[in-house]
């Protein structure tokens, strides 16, 4: 569990560059429960990366950024590396996964950010290893960094000051790094609520971990929904995570593109297949009834794909 204080504190590194996101009702007939929408989608970069990227490069020393930031990140993680690079000039590597998305990677170039393509396996290594290959800077660790944790914490502290008494919290799970950020900042104030992640079902790593006890591999096949599940959970993740959580979800692939739509046509908001996950786990019935938050955590869609999903 990250400390409240280290969150709160967080919170003040990241103020003048995240956007404090609005919690609004999601209004479904007949739906399982009393829904609401963190809206994350409205960050600079269209997603909560910002928050982790910000606080963990403000928080490390100078000597250690001074020769450039590295991540790995399937394209949200690396906007947020590439935003704060671009605030203190310096150069930002990323590597991503083949099939990482063409708005992700336009939206990374505009930012200046230089991308190394790798197939999933090596990049996958990267974010075990914490390294790229030929390349030097301050590694960003999209998950497991304690500051990255931190910073997303903050989402946690904004919805109990929006709704002090959620009954669950659904996060979309990617590596865990979001999970324990929230659920820390939820858990302290509020240990009753009930945490879920929700990952796709073409790649729900830790659902397959949550049912077996620990990190175990599972198949891992692409998707529209790119930034979010793995082969495995990360080993370090796993202790931090069983503390915290009490369901993993599994989502079909279609009842992501579904929820997709329903946040298009309920709300006019646009999330990529990741940030609907939330909310297609929660229109499901498997996060109960009550008051349910829906973490929609990232808006960058390819248009086509877009276009594609809202036309059924």
């Amino acid at each position: 569990m990250i400390e409240l204080a280290t969150i709160e504190a967080a919170r003040g590194r990241i103020a003048d560059v995240a956007v404090r996101t609005p919690l609004v009702r999601l209004h479904v007939d007949d739906a399982p429960a009393e829904i609401y929408l963190k809206l994350e989608t409205l960050q600079p970069i269209n997603s909560f990366k910002i928050r982790g990227a910000t606080n963990a490069v403000r928080m490390a020393p100078e000597s250690e950024r001074a020769r450039g930031l590295v991540t790995a990140s399937a394209g949200n993680m690396a906007q947020g590396v590439a935003w704060v690079a671009r605030e203190f000039g310096l150069p930002a590597t990323i590597a991503v996964p083949e099939h990482a998305p063409e708005a992700k990677l336009a939206a990374i170039a505009r930012l200046g950010g230089k991308v190394i393509k790798l197939p999933y396996d090596e990049w996958w290594n990267v974010i075990v290893t914490s390294r790229v290959d030929g390349v030097e800077g301050l590694f960003v660790h999209p998950v497991q960094d304690e500051g990255v944790m931190a910073g997303n914490g903050t989402i946690g502290l904004e919805i109990l000051e929006d709704l002090p008494d959620p009954d669950a919290v659904v996060i979309p799970f990617g590596g865990g790094g979001l999970t324990v950020g929230i659920a820390s900042a939820i858990k302290a104030a509020r240990p009753q609520c009930k945490i879920y992640t929700a990952e796709p079902a073409t790649g729900a790593a830790f659902a397959a971990a949550f049912q077996a006890g620990g990190p175990t591999d599972v198949d891992y096949e692409p998707s529209f929904v790119d930034g979010s599940g793995s082969r495995r959970v990360l080993d370090a993740m796993w202790p931090r995570l069983t503390e915290l959580v009490d369901g993993a979800l599994a989502v079909p692939i279609a009842d992501a593109a579904a929820a997709v739509r329903t946040l298009a046509e309920r709300v006019r908001v646009i999330a990529e297949g990741a940030g609907a996950l939330s909310t297609a786990a929660a229109l499901s019935g498997a996060a109960g009834a009550g008051k349910v938050v829906c973490i929609v955590s990232g808006g960058n869609i390819n248009l086509a794909t877009l276009a594609e999903i809202l036309n059924g």
